[in-house]
């Protein structure tokens, strides 16, 4: 199917592995031009050349836990059409296993991360009255737990930030969406696992056990949620705006 993205310039966040890698390998398939942004610069140009994509790749190694890092990544990329929101590695734990200076640090990434970049690329969307942001949030924000209370809290707030931002931009030609992946396969599921496997175990190499019974038998793979971040930015879904999509193989009406 083709999606009509070609030409398009699409800024990713945590461009470097995972959900982002897999973003920008669905974008460049659908012929646009990619920014992959991500702390690590060794990381970054060793993903841009997997991609082998020559000059439809451009990365930008910064700390998006700092609001100064962020102006400068949207001043040295202004004309993006697409915007991924997916930088973030909220900690796992309980309310009084985390200092408040973890709820800060976690959040300066991906919270506020997310809301000052939507903020800076849709000035230049409304100007243009054109444009798209999708938020790669995560399930925890719909079903929260407690031993990921930070991550959740910090998800719902960007659900509804989301929404807010969404009904209205829609006023100036340019739509803000959400995704909630559930279970992926990336590093990030592995850490949070042998989490709940030590405290569950007390050993976290039994990390694997924490995901067992999973929708479908399987955890998702990260082209998935690519593939549905790629359609929701494309023409093909032109009316939706404001909307947070599950994916999540039905895992919230799982008993």
């Amino acid at each position: 199917m083709d999606l009509k993205l070609s030409g398009r310039r699409v800024l990713i966040t945590g461009g470097s592995k995972g959900i982002g890698e897999a973003c920008a390998r669905i974008f460049l398939a659908e012929g646009c031009s990619v920014v992959l942004v991500a702390r690590d610069a060794t990381r970054l140009a060793a993903c841009a050349s997997g991609l082998g994509a020559g000059n439809r790749v451009a990365t930008c190694a910064a700390d998006l836990s700092d609001g100064a890092e962020r102006e400068r990544v949207a001043a040295s990329f202004p004309d993006i059409d697409i915007l991924i929101n997916n930088a973030g590695a909220i900690p796992g734990g309980g309310l009084l296993d985390l200092s408040m200076e973890t709820w800060e640090e976690a959040w300066a990434l991906k919270v506020m991360g997310y809301i000052h970049l939507t903020k800076l690329y849709l000035a230049g969307m409304k100007e243009r009255q054109a444009g798209c942001i999708v938020n790669i949030i995560g399930a925890a924000g719909r079903s929260p737990r407690y031993d990921y209370v930070c991550g959740g809290t910090g998800n719902a707030a960007l659900m509804a930030f989301t929404g807010a931002v969404g009904g209205k931009s829609a006023d100036w030609g340019v739509r803000v969406m959400g995704i909630n992946p559930s279970q992926t396969r990336t590093d990030r599921i592995v850490s949070l696992s042998r989490m709940r496997a030590k405290a569950a175990f007390g050993d976290e190499t039994r990390w694997e056990e924490m995901l067992a019974n999973l929708p479908l038998d399987r955890l998702i793979e990260p082209e998935e949620i690519a593939n549905a971040a790629a359609f929701l930015a494309s023409p093909a879904c032109g009316y939706v705006s404001g909307t947070v999509l599950d994916i999540d193989g039905g895992g919230a009406f799982r008993g």
